[in-house]
């Protein structure tokens, strides 16, 4: 039976790198029903909302959606589409797979992480007020039921994919209830549940340092909302960049599978895009589909285009001179 995966292509390069996944995925020989839907910038004028409700009701719907990158206006206009996808589904659970890729050479080797980040809430609850004229507060959010679920998802990742540590990275010297709650809750969770998997926290500047330090020594990283974010984006940086990582966001009832880099106005429609990003989101999503033969072989034949390293076939960013289309055809042509 076809599997029905809600596909959001979002702004700027993102048409281009979800065609190019969309045909890589059909390439592989998984029969998939796609529903396109809207968000973004792009689709404010026509939508008056840069996440449609109706966008919203369709993936809670179909359980499952494959998004392209969505503009954010920085400081003023709409707020993050993302955000508000994440809290409206309930998608709690950030994932970030980063691992050093073939054939793209940095000052780092054979790293191999993952990041599991709380979704819903921290400081990114977006409760802002304006307290009077040039005072502004925000509150961070921290609850023990965020806090334990999240926990639970990451020493339960960690267990099922056989890794070998789970770190907190927390600020609970200064932060003493919100950060102090999150770490009591992810040491309760291990001394209880996961006593096997050892277990590690660390005061996030220090941790900073140590990951630019020696990466190797980390493996399954647990943060709250924003220091996931921060650090989900450093440690793409030592495999090469967000054009090489890919990303989900799971919750109990839906999950949303993304490219994790920006939409790239500069470069929208001129075939220059790096689509790897989110074609390894993809693959993601279909081992969460359980299309587990297809995400091997799609991986498979991703790998081996950026070994050869035939400039013709990869992008720029990476050190290529081709483009999209030819990525894509690359790698259809491999599988």
């Amino acid at each position: 039976m076809a599997q029905t995966v809600c596909l959001i292509p979002g702004d700027g390069i993102g048409p281009e790198v979800a065609q190019s996944t969309r045909d890589i995925i059909e390439a592989s020989g998984v029969n998939i029903d796609w529903i396109e839907l809207p968000a973004g910038a792009g689709v404010v004028d026509e939508y008056g909302d840069i996440m449609p409700q109706s966008t919203l009701d369709a993936i809670r719907e179909n359980k499952i959606a494959l998004k392209g990158p969505i503009t954010t206006p920085i400081g003023k206009g709409f707020k993050s589409a993302n955000v508000r996808l994440r809290k409206a589904l309930d998608l709690y659970a950030a994932v970030r797979p980063v691992r050093s890729m073939p054939g793209i050479k940095t000052r780092y080797e054979d790293v191999d992480l993952v990041i599991i980040r709380e979704n819903t809430e921290g400081l990114y609850s977006g409760i802002e007020n304006e307290i009077t004229d040039g005072v502004v507060a925000s509150m961070k959010v921290a609850t023990r039921k965020a806090s334990e679920r999240i926990a639970r998802f990451a020493f339960n990742y960690a267990r099922s994919r056989q890794r070998d540590k789970v770190t907190v990275f927390h600020k609970a010297n200064i932060m003493k209830m919100s950060d102090g709650l999150f770490i009591d809750c992810a040491s309760r969770m291990h001394e209880e549940i996961f006593p096997e998997l050892p277990y590690q926290e660390l005061i996030i500047d220090n941790g900073c340092m140590q990951m630019v330090t020696d990466p190797n020594q980390f493996d399954t990283l647990l943060l709250e909302n924003l220091y996931g974010d921060v650090l989900s984006d450093l440690c793409a940086g030592l495999v090469g960049g967000l054009g090489v990582v890919p990303g989900a966001n799971i919750g109990d009832e839906c999950a949303v599978f993304e490219a994790v880099h920006g939409s790239a106005p500069d470069i929208a429609g001129q075939d220059k895009a790096n689509p790897l990003a989110l074609i390894m989101s993809g693959v993601m999503m279909l081992n969460h589909l359980g299309e587990t033969e297809s995400a091997k072989k799609i991986k498979v034949a991703y790998d081996s285009v950026l070994e050869a390293r035939n400039p013709e076939e990869i992008t720029a960013d990476i050190g290529g001179q081709g483009g999209t289309k030819a990525f894509t055809e690359a790698v259809i042509r491999q599988m």
